[in-house]
C-alpha cells in the first residue's frame, strides 16, 4: 500500500464495483484524463494490486444453489497429508474456496451444489474419498445476509 495513492485506491475501488467500466468512464469517476488512468490500471495490475477481471454469476440460475460450508479435519497433521489435500481439492469443480483454518478443524470449504442429494453424493463419493481426510462438518446456507468481493480499501 505504501506506493498506492489516493487516485490509485480511488481506481480500485471503482474497478471493484464495476470491472467493465471503460478507461474514459474511469477517468471521469477520478477527475483524470485518460491516457493516466490508464497506464496507473496496467501498473496495478502488472504490480499485482488487480489480479483478474470476473463475471460474477448467479447461482441459482445455474442450478448450483445449495451454498455448503464444509468444515474438514486431516486424519493426520503432517505436511504430505496437508499437500496431498491441498493438491486433490484443485481439479473438484463443487469447491469454490478453501481455507486453511485455525481451530478444531484444518480447513473450510465453500461448496456450491444442485440439491442436498447432490452434496451428500459429492460427500459419500468425492470429499469422503480423499485418503487425507479425517471427519467433515457441514454447515448449510438458508440465506445470503450479506456477499461482496470487495475489500474494504
Amino acid at each position: 500500500m505504501d506506493t498506492l495513492d489516493a487516485i490509485d485506491l480511488k481506481i480500485l475501488r471503482q474497478l471493484q464495483q464495476d470491472s467493465r467500466l471503460t478507461t474514459k468512464e474511469l477517468a471521469a469517476r477520478v477527475s483524470l484524463s485518460s491516457t493516466p488512468v490508464f497506464e496507473r490500471v496496467r501498473r496495478l495490475e502488472r504490480e499485482g494490486y488487480i489480479r483478474r477481471y470476473v463475471a460474477l454469476l448467479d447461482a441459482d440460475k445455474l442450478d448450483k444453489g445449495l451454498c455448503v460450508f464444509c468444515n474438514v479435519k486431516l486424519r493426520q497433521h503432517n505436511c504430505s497429508l496437508g499437500r496431498d489435500f491441498m493438491t486433490e481439492i484443485q481439479d473438484i469443480e463443487e469447491i469454490t474456496e478453501c481455507y486453511n483454518i485455525s481451530g478444531e478443524y484444518d480447513y473450510m470449504l465453500k461448496i456450491y451444489v444442485r440439491s442436498m442429494k447432490h452434496y451428500q453424493d459429492f460427500v459419500l463419493d468425492v470429499l469422503g474419498q480423499l485418503p487425507s481426510v479425517g471427519s467433515i462438518q457441514s454447515n448449510f446456507v438458508m440465506a445470503t445476509v450479506k456477499h461482496t468481493t470487495e475489500i474494504p480499501i
